[in-house]
């Protein structure tokens, strides 16, 4: 199907959760009635690897819609090979910006523009492969902390994994940045139980079949892992604890990095959504409201809802 008509199913769904409010909890009525909302931009448009990005956004939304905690609008950029001159967000207007976004590289101004806004407090959301996204751009990479593919090797920065004691180990032999076997489900390990994003969390749940990115590479800065993943080599994986939930700090920017999130099924998964929702509050006010709910996901089994 066209790019148009992505763009216009998108922007069809905005304003259904614009106009239909369904209020589900007396939680989600006190947040709204308050008017303080957190207000988020999501950022989409491409992705060279994931031609089913279109799927992500609406259900992003949904999610976003259902916590009662936020308001949202998408910048949906030109489609790959056209011009992103005129393509400028006024990020400004939001408290946090969720990326899923990989694709031509930005304008400088919209560059510019991003690298300030993080740097004086914005929030920032990266879900999957927006960690692959622009490995030319040297404050992004800070902004991720640790990124894959896009030709990234030990010049991108080292390679973190936590060892089987618990230690978080920074590998700086040469090699390439990014890999992951097939899709599979995988138990994802509380490492910072004591963060906001962490707090309340079982130390251990199983996340819905998804990819388990391994092998990334980045600048690191103040980055703190906040849950990890074993790769199992049978899954053609390293035999290692892999960092999937992370937030870094850049400047007075927050940053929450997630790599779950390969399509519709791993964005519906309960645990992927209670992270998402809190990440996204964290970025945005340094402090988590939202509570883990009933339906999260346990040691040995996944939950996932129907968006």
């Amino acid at each position: 199907m066209p790019d148009s008509f992505w763009r216009i199913l998108i922007l069809f769904i905005i304003c259904l959760l614009t106009i239909t409010d369904p209020i589900t909890s007396e939680a989600k009525k006190k947040k709204r009635r308050r008017n303080d909302l957190i207000k988020v931009l999501i950022i989409d448009g491409q992705s060279k690897n994931h031609p089913h990005w279109y799927e992500w956004t609406p259900v992003l939304l949904q999610e976003l819609d259902d916590s009662g905690l936020f308001q949202f609008d998408v910048a949906t950029s030109p489609m790959k090979g056209e011009s992103l001159d005129s393509f400028n967000p006024k990020l400004k207007n939001y408290d946090v910006v969720v990326t899923i976004y990989d694709g031509d590289i930005w304008s400088m101004r919209l560059r510019r523009n991003f690298e300030n806004y993080i740097a004086n407090g914005g929030g920032m959301v990266v879900i999957h492969a927006a960690d692959n996204a622009f490995p030319e751009w040297p404050a992004y990479n800070k902004m991720i902390g640790l990124g894959g593919w896009g030709n990234r090797d030990e010049k991108a920065g080292p390679y973190l994994y936590v060892n089987d004691e618990g230690k978080i180990v920074s590998d700086i032999s040469p090699g390439p940045a990014g890999h992951h076997g097939p899709p599979r489900e995988y138990r994802v390990k509380t490492y910072k139980e004591d963060h906001p994003i962490m707090h309340g969390l079982p130390k251990s749940w199983l996340h819905a079949k998804d990819e388990l990115y391994e092998k990334l590479r980045g600048p690191v800065g103040k980055m703190e892992i906040l849950a990890t993943a074993y790769s199992d080599e049978k899954y053609d994986g390293t035999g290692r604890n892999e960092p999937v939930l992370m937030t870094i700090t850049y400047e007075k920017g927050r940053i929450f990095h997630t790599v779950m999130g390969h399509d519709r099924k791993a964005l519906s998964c309960v645990g992927f959504m209670t992270t998402f929702i809190r990440g996204c509050e964290w970025a945005a006010t340094g402090e988590v409201t939202f509570e883990v709910p009933d339906d999260f996901p346990k040691k040995d089994k996944i939950s996932i809802r129907d968006y």
